[in-house]
């Protein structure tokens, strides 16, 4: 008598490739989630080191922008940063005349509170930016040592950007590498995937292929500072409000100031800064005159 037919040879090997298919697709989830929550958790150590850092930083700046470009020493304190411009457009710039922009500016309260309202205006424009990285992005790792993983990212196309600058930030691709051990963010770069318009490209467009970089190093114990902008952005529009669509800044030779320091000492301490900066900082205070 002929017995039942049992299940294909073959339903084991199904049944394993099947199982196999369940666990990779989980890994691929898993890995993801894992990924997202490296620039989550990035994104929230940069805002709350932002928050918590109120020390103040000597150092030496190169800034070139069309039609602005400037070589100078600059001192922050707690009232405004005083500025001591060395060379602007190719043209030094002589030294009583770096004296009086100095001394009008440390004499000037209007000139300070304008130039705080700029910065506070810059750090919210850049915190909210920084918000968007876990939410506006697909995030892939890419390379990954013992020091540093590096993502790379490119637009979900679940996104809605809220804004303008959102809609410039939302159409780029590009790498950001973050340090291990404490979370920090040392690099990040984009490059515009593709046109963007405002109004239908009656108000402004800007090109495909625009490219931003920025590069940060710790400067003291615990303290990281941006030390390169390059950006390369054209078209029709401005979008980064204060700052321009072209644009190479580097600064280094960053020393500590005294939490205290003031208007005055600032001043004397970049007219006490001697030629030009290096790529070395240091986290000890500089010497003021009193």
């Amino acid at each position: 008598m002929e017995g039942k037919k049992g299940p294909p040879r073959n339903w084991a090997m199904k049944a394993l490739k099947l199982f196999t298919l369940l666990m990779l697709s989980s890994c691929w989830i898993l890995k993801a989630e894992d990924t997202k929550q490296i620039v989550q958790q990035a994104v929230n150590t940069e805002l709350a080191a932002d928050r918590d850092d109120h020390s103040h930083w000597i150092f030496y700046e190169v800034d070139r922008k069309p039609n602005n470009s400037v070589v100078q020493w600059v001192a922050q304190t707690g009232k405004g940063d005083v500025v001591r411009v060395l060379i602007r457009n190719g043209r030094p710039i002589p030294v009583p005349q770096q004296r009086q922009s100095i001394e009008q500016f440390i004499h000037d309260s209007n000139a300070q509170a304008k130039q705080r309202r700029g910065s506070q205006h810059d750090d919210q424009e850049a915190a909210a930016m920084l918000k968007l990285l876990p939410v506006a992005f697909v995030w892939t790792v890419t390379n990954r040592n013992d020091q540093t993983t590096t993502l790379s990212f490119k637009p979900d196309p679940k996104f809605r950007p809220p804004n303008r600058e959102a809609r410039v930030f939302a159409a780029m691709e590009g790498e950001m590498t973050v340090g291990n051990a404490h979370h920090r963010i040392q690099e990040l770069k984009g490059t515009l995937i593709h046109d963007v318009n405002f109004g239908f490209g009656l108000l402004g467009k800007l090109d495909q292929g625009g490219s931003f970089s920025v590069k940060r190093t710790e400067i003291g114990p615990g303290i990281w500072d941006i030390t390169a902008t390059h950006i390369h952005i054209h078209g029709h529009a401005l979008i980064f409000k204060s700052i321009s669509e072209e644009e190479d800044d580097e600064k280094s030779s960053f020393n500590c100031e005294p939490d205290d320091v003031s208007l005055e000492q600032a001043a004397s301490a970049v007219l006490q800064s001697q030629g030009e900066g290096s790529q070395q900082s240091s986290n000890t205070a500089i010497p003021h005159q009193r």
